[in-house]
């Protein structure tokens, strides 16, 4: 399987991944905060700013990167 790093693509995303995301209120510095992926939140099959998920402390961010 040919993932790719940078999150935009949904079907690279799945439950229980190890992810890192931007959080709406740290778009402005780009901070990423890290997690496992509880739940996909976006429907189309990309994203030019990363794919939304909740990570499993319930936090909504935009994938930047998967471990």
């Amino acid at each position: 399987m040919n993932l790719s790093k940078d999150g935009k693509k949904r079907a690279d995303i799945r439950y229980g991944l190890d992810v890192g995301v931007v959080l709406k209120e740290d778009q402005p510095t780009g901070y990423i905060t890290y997690g496992k992926v509880q739940k996909v939140l976006t429907n189309s099959p990309t994203h030019p700013h990363g794919i939304k998920v909740r990570l499993n402390t319930g936090e909504v961010g935009r994938v930047k990167e998967i471990l």
